[in-house]
Parts: structure tokens; C-alpha cells; sequence
């Protein structure tokens, strides 16, 4: 089987567009990414990437342009009967080492961190779902030694209202995305810098559909 995923995003000053398309193989899916700029000005190797993984084990992925290598491996163990879901990410390029984990401690509750090795800092994030509708995710950034907020509420079946608010940078963000395997997804966003003297707030568009072959 294939499936392949188109993804266009609108700003108001420029607009791009990506396209997804992976193949089953066994236990394997290999997967190749392309942005506009593989196509535009006619075909060449820009935005053109690489990728083979073993869902729930790995992936591998070579950005061709680039010559640039990124590996993830993924595990999950079990602390005190929970879950503890961990992920290794190496960017040969960059030499950088990504650690990730997320324990969930029940269907409302989780906690994650985040940790870029060398950098010295870490973002710890706890995530709250109150009726299956509403998340509340709180989370502090060590380095920076600031909170960062985001809540969201699911409302009319498929659509979700998300806010978030940058402490640091005193950034608002306001969002309205909608997913549908039927009509597509898309999400509308609107960021609100509070510093500057002219608060214009940004506005882009992101639309997605998905196929199966």
C-alpha cells in the first residue's frame, strides 16, 4: 500500500507547499519527503529527503541537498508499572543528540523532558486532559528559567482551539485547526508579539490532505 500526504502553508508574505509519499515493505515503511522547492524552477535535489523506519524502533532519514544524515531510535520501558516512552535523535550534520521521554501516568496525566545534549538545559512539560476535551500543558525551560502555557479544547467533534503564551518573549498565539480524513485538515494561526510598539499580529494558513493507493 501507499500513501502519500500533501501539506501547502499561506503567510502573508510567502507560501510554500510539501508532499509526503511512503510505501509499505513488511515491517518497514520507506518514506520520501519533497518541498516546492524540488519542483519549482524545474526538478532538482532541493528539499528532497530520505527515510526508512521501523514504526516504534527507528528511522532513518538522509536529506539529500544537504548530504546530511538524522537518526532516531525509539523504546518504551515501564517505571512503576508506567509507561516511559524514550527518544534518541542524532543529527550527524549538526553533531547534535536530542534526548526525549514522556511519562504517562494514566490517560489524563503525563510528563515529558526534553534535552539537547551540551547545551545545559532542559524543558520539562506536564500535560493535563480534563474530560477528554481540554489539555492544559504548563512547561519550564531551565536554561531560560521561564514557563511557557498552552491550552486547547476540542469543540464541535473535529475542531480544536489552542492558545499559547511565551513567557520570555511575551509571544500570544492563538490557533483553529480542524483534521478530517474526508475533507482534509487544516490550521489557521495568529501570532501576537507583546513587546513590539505595533502589535500586528502574523497570520499563516496550513492545509493538508492525505491519500491512500
Amino acid at each position: 500500500m501507499m500513501k502519500a500526504s500533501f501539506k501547502a502553508r499561506y503567510e502573508t508574505d510567502k507560501a510554500a507547499a510539501a508532499t509526503t509519499v511512503a510505501f509499505n515493505a513488511g515491517d518497514f515503511k520507506l518514506r520520501a519527503s519533497m518541498t516546492d522547492a524540488t519542483i519549482v524552477n524545474g526538478p532538482s535535489l532541493n528539499g528532497l529527503a530520505l527515510a526508512v523506519e521501523k514504526p516504534g524502533s527507528f528511522i532513518i532519514e538522509y536529506n539529500v541537498p544537504k548530504k546530511d544524515i538524522r537518526f532516531q531510535f525509539m523504546n518504551s520501558i515501564r517505571v512503576m508499572e508506567k509507561p516511559l516512552n524514550l527518544n534518541y535523535i542524532h543529527i550527524h550534520g549538526g553533531n547534535r543528540t536530542i534526548l526525549d521521554g514522556t511519562l504517562v501516568f494514566d490517560s489524563a496525566n503525563k510528563v515529558s523532558a526534553n534535552h539537547v545534549m551540551g547545551s545545559g538545559s532542559c524543558k520539562l512539560k506536564y500535560s493535563y486532559v480534563h474530560g477528554g476535551l481540554a489539555t492544559f500543558e504548563p512547561s519550564y525551560d531551565t536554561a531560560k528559567n521561564a514557563w511557557d502555557f498552552a491550552v486547547s479544547r476540542k469543540v464541535y467533534g473535529d475542531d480544536v482551539f489552542r492558545a499559547t503564551y511565551q513567557t520570555t518573549s511575551r509571544n500570544l498565539g492563538l490557533e483553529w485547526s480542524r483534521s478530517s480524513k474526508l475533507n482534509g485538515s487544516f490550521k489557521i494561526c495568529a501570532s501576537l508579539c507583546l513587546l513590539e510598539e505595533r502589535k500586528m499580529p502574523k497570520l499563516s494558513a496550513e492545509t493538508s490532505w492525505d491519500f491512500e493507493m
